[in-house]
């Protein structure tokens, strides 16, 4: 039996997500909430700048979206209390605006009738789960939350790459600086900013900034409290970004010993070890959450090692949402299952 989803928001997020839940037969796409005409959306599904044209076919009808012989439910209002997930049936409401990332907004999604709520972005507070797929996934637990948070794209990339590197050597302790790709959150021209870095244009500077992937960490990987600190650098590429994360370990290991390391780690989907001396454009719509760059790891007196990790942060976060998505419905029907036995 396939989970019913609604998607609220048709950003960058929403829209990949959207294209990748599609094709996930164990996933049924029943509502979006947006505030853009039908038109627009299936243009902007259909044809993309980063990803390239989409291999099936939206179409836009009369309040809704079609793809084949399937139907989308497409709705407009701004306020989740109003949207009719129960009249849907709707088992995940997947909240990609951006807006509702704390527990005491995103629980709008439930009072109108969805069962679970599953954010693509950190919490900002509330009772919510944070679950980053080969970290804690194995923790998600619907009985005690009914709102879950997918962390960010960065955390997403460094807790995989952090819990490998723990679990076989120990961290001491480490800084990270992630190499981002811009945003959405920035401005295109000088434009005011609460970040005043942020508040300068994109496409002419390196902008130094923050990044709430390592206190995101201590929310998925609590043994690393306080061992972890790190800063943004956003880059004018348009998609593609990496952690470079320096770390003092609690065992000497040479370069070939962590790349093996991450190579025998069992993450499939989640890490990758990349051999070929790539640039960051050699991984746009990667689907893995890290991918290790083998030739880049160093080590230096034994026990400082630096490794980098590329990852996709639209198409691989994502892929994330919607494995998470996906886990989430297991467990749901799993629960129904015995419920009616």
């Amino acid at each position: 039996m396939s989970t019913n989803i609604a998607i609220n928001g048709m950003g960058r997020i929403g829209r990949m997500v959207l294209r990748i839940a599609l094709q996930n037969k164990n996933l049924n796409v029943v509502a979006i909430n947006a505030s853009y005409p039908p038109e627009t959306i299936a243009h902007l599904i259909n044809y993309d700048t980063t990803h390239g044209k989409y291999n099936l076919k939206v179409e836009p009808i009369e309040n809704g979206l079609q793809v084949g012989d399937h139907k989308i439910k497409l709705v407009a209002d701004r306020n989740p209390e109003n949207l009719p997930w129960k009249e849907l049936d709707i088992d995940i409401a997947i909240d990609a605006t951006g807006k509702f990332n704390h527990g005491d907004k995103a629980i709008a999604h439930i009072k109108a009738g969805a069962k679970k709520v599953l954010l693509t972005g950190p919490s900002k507070g509330g009772h919510v789960q944070m679950v980053v797929k080969g970290v804690n996934d194995d923790q998600l637990d619907i009985e005690s939350f009914d709102i879950f948070s997918n962390a960010s794209c960065t955390t997403n990339c460094i807790g995989p790459v952090a819990k490998v590197l723990n679990n076989q050597f120990g961290i001491v302790n480490g800084l990270m600086t992630t190499v981002h790709a811009i945003t959405n959150d920035q401005k295109n021209i000088d434009n005011p900013h609460k970040d005043l870095r942020r508040a300068r244009s994109c496409n002419e500077s390196i902008i130094p900034t923050s990044t709430g992937a390592a206190k995101a960490l201590k929310e998925v990987l609590p043994e690393l409290e306080g061992k972890l600190h790190g800063m943004a650098l956003r880059v004018p590429t348009k998609n593609v970004s990496l952690v470079d994360l320096v770390v003092d370990l609690e065992k000497e290991v040479t370069a070939e010993e962590v790349n093996q390391a991450f190579e025998n780690a069992g993450l499939e989907g989640i890490i990758e070890v990349e051999h070929q001396p790539l640039v960051s454009v050699d991984f746009n719509t990667n689907p893995h959450s890290a991918i290790i760059d083998a030739k880049s790891t160093m080590v230096m007196s034994g026990n400082k090692v630096k490794v980098i990790a590329w990852y996709d942060n639209e198409w691989g976060y994502s892929n994330r949402v919607v494995d998470v998505a996906e886990q989430i419905g297991a467990l749901l029907t799993s629960k129904e299952t015995v419920s009616a036995s």
